[in-house]
């Protein structure tokens, strides 16, 4: 496979596993097509043209070797070093083995983090699929895009970008993509399962061997709202997908839609009293169990391919085409 090979192949997963459905993702895709097409001339040569093919606009191909070198024959991917964050230390460390031919991390870099706030419209239709009115989850989430947004606006987005470029090595970032992986493989849990109690929920994420390895670096699964006894109720797998961290806002909205217990991979303080005080359970899996997850399902893809797999950056590298 190529980088670019390799990088469809992330956007086909994506989609595949994507909350909404296929079906919400091709007509997303229609609307910003047709939005395109109304552009001038000029708002058309700014337009970012991958966003017509490609719903995740914190999933791109950062560095393509081939392209700067304008190679007209695309290298063979053979083995890459992938990781959660990837820093200058990961890249110094793939041009030191010397045969790493792609570095793939998990959190956006470059113009993906530039542009991370633009997935999270994503989350709408998720809390809509869960019992939020659509009308009132577009409207909580609206502003914290543009929160998101002007957070990230001073970032130097392309500080790590140019390191891979100087060290003429492949770089890709996947984020959402492994994301939906993730959620789709915990919702499809979730309904195979009998939960009862929150403890249920807690031990049923630690049979998951990501979760499971967590565990011992202390930063496996959490309870950080409600107790273990607690009925757990319906539960709603929200805080696992679409960019970032959404609206505090949403918590009250969810209450009313009967949730009872959600799951995330992080949550920060006002978040999480905001769920206290609507009275959520919320079970926390863990960040980086939680990106390995998602990334894991996404590098067995490659690994089928004959691709040799070398993990670092705090990925807990886990098989499951082997078994």
């Amino acid at each position: 496979m190529t980088t670019p090979q390799i990088y469809e192949l992330a956007v086909r997963l994506g989609i595949k596993a994507d909350l909404r459905g296929q079906a919400k993702v091709k007509k997303y895709l229609e609307n910003i097509n047709k939005k395109y097409e109304k552009l001038d001339k000029e708002q058309k040569a700014e337009f970012d043209k991958e966003k017509l093919t490609n719903p995740y606009s914190d999933t791109r191909i950062l560095v393509d070797t081939s392209v700067a070198s304008k190679v007209d024959k695309k290298k063979e991917i053979k083995k890459i070093l992938t990781g959660i964050d990837i820093e200058g230390t990961e890249l110094l460390l793939a041009d030191k083995m010397g045969d790493i031919d792609l570095v793939i991390g998990h959190h956006p870099r470059g113009k993906a983090l530039a542009d991370l706030h633009s997935v999270m419209d994503l989350q709408a239709q998720v809390l809509a699929d869960y019992g939020v009115p659509i009308n009132i989850a577009e409207s909580i989430i609206k502003p914290r895009i543009s929160e998101v947004s002007r957070g990230i606006a001073s970032v130097n987005h392309n500080r790590i970008v140019d390191i891979a470029r100087l060290l003429k090595i492949d770089f890709i970032c996947a984020h959402t993509i492994a994301d939906n992986l993730g959620a789709d493989f915990l919702i499809k849990l979730l309904k195979r399962k009998r939960l009862d109690t929150v403890e249920d929920i807690l031990k049923m994420l630690k049979e998951i061997p990501e979760f499971k390895e967590a565990v011992k670096y202390n930063a496996g699964p959490a309870l950080f709202v409600g107790n273990p006894e607690n009925s757990c109720g319906k539960v709603a797998v929200t805080e696992f997908t679409g960019g970032t961290s959404g609206s505090k806002e949403m918590y009250e909205k969810i209450s009313q839609a009967g949730i009872g217990t959600i799951m995330g991979m992080h949550m920060g303080e006002e978040h999480r009293k905001e769920a206290e005080k609507n009275h959520i359970n919320v079970v926390i899996a863990g960040h980086m169990a939680s990106d390995s997850l998602g990334m894991n399902l996404f590098l067995d893809e490659l690994e089928k391919k004959g691709i040799t797999v070398v993990p670092c950056s705090g990925l807990i590298r886990v098989k499951r085409f082997l078994k």
